[in-house]
């Protein structure tokens, strides 16, 4: 399973459309591999460390909790397509999102890692592969955290969120790290090699060196089904991704979605199984 990135409201989605397909008996938490970026990095670790979906879909319906609300800038997303212009490769143009990034006023790191500590219910790496994507800052370099990568989930976690521009870099022995979203918006390539694929993609578009989800999704070898917010959900989203008031109105859409979506799922989840 890929979760992709999209901002709280994204969260609030793919959690929604989690429940749903739960409700619809398609269990996607019993995934060998779990790939999160971003947004989906929440939800990843909170699919895999055991915690009752009903639970954390609730968790979505009752106001904005300590999440700060924060909006992405014209000017800042300017800036993002402006570092890759001219860039000799996609990770030069990584590399000067990160100093963007690393320049930029935020709030402090101990702040936002408090929120990203409140969203996870489990603070340990689960059994279960769980993959977690982040760039770092300065390099540029794409980077995947496991439990074996010596990194904490909260951080790891954390990294993957840190929207350039908007939140600060992470702070990881002695490097900083920002959003694995700058590298794609849901890094649907690691899943390569696995037979049944399914993606939450909040966010699907690519721009010069930045593949699409569609993109991606056509170069793995095995099965693959694409989720992504219909028309509906798009209006409960609203314009801004990181507003924490939009995420109720945002999960109910994603579990209203699910029905909707739910035997296309099924005929990739369920392909080849007894």
């Amino acid at each position: 399973m890929v979760l992709g990135g999209g901002g709280v409201t994204g969260v609030a989605w793919e959690l929604g459309v989690l429940a749903g397909l739960a409700e619809a008996g398609i269990d996607l938490g019993s995934a060998d591999l779990t790939v999160g970026t971003s947004a989906g990095s929440v939800v990843a670790a909170q699919l895999t460390s055991g915690t009752d979906l009903e639970k954390l879909y609730a968790g979505q319906l009752i106001g904005a909790g300590n999440e700060i609300a924060a909006r992405i800038s014209a000017t800042t997303m300017l800036k993002w397509v402006l570092a890759f212009v001219g860039s000799r490769d996609p990770q030069q143009g990584r590399a000067r999102i990160g100093r963007m990034a690393l320049a930029a006023r935020t709030v402090p790191e101990d702040d936002r890692r408090a929120v990203i500590e409140d969203r996870l219910p489990v603070h340990e790496w689960p059994r279960q592969r769980l993959l977690i994507t982040a760039v770092d800052a300065e390099s540029g370099e794409f980077v995947v955290f496991d439990r074996d990568s010596g990194v904490s989930l909260v951080d790891a976690v954390g990294a993957s969120c840190a929207v350039p521009g908007v939140w600060p870099p992470v702070t990881i022995n002695g490097y900083r790290y920002i959003d694995g979203g700058v590298r794609s918006t849901a890094n649907v390539d690691l899943a390569q090699g696995y037979e049944r694929v399914v993606v939450l993609a909040p966010t699907t578009a690519g721009a010069g060196p930045v593949p699409s989800v569609a993109t991606q999704a056509a170069q793995l070898s095995g099965r693959v089904a694409v989720v992504s917010p219909d028309k509906r959900t798009k209006e409960a989203i609203g314009r801004n991704v990181l507003d924490p008031a939009r995420r109720a109105p945002a999960a109910r859409a994603g579990r209203e979605q699910a029905a909707v979506v739910a035997a296309t799922v099924a005929g990739v989840w369920s392909a080849g199984r007894d």
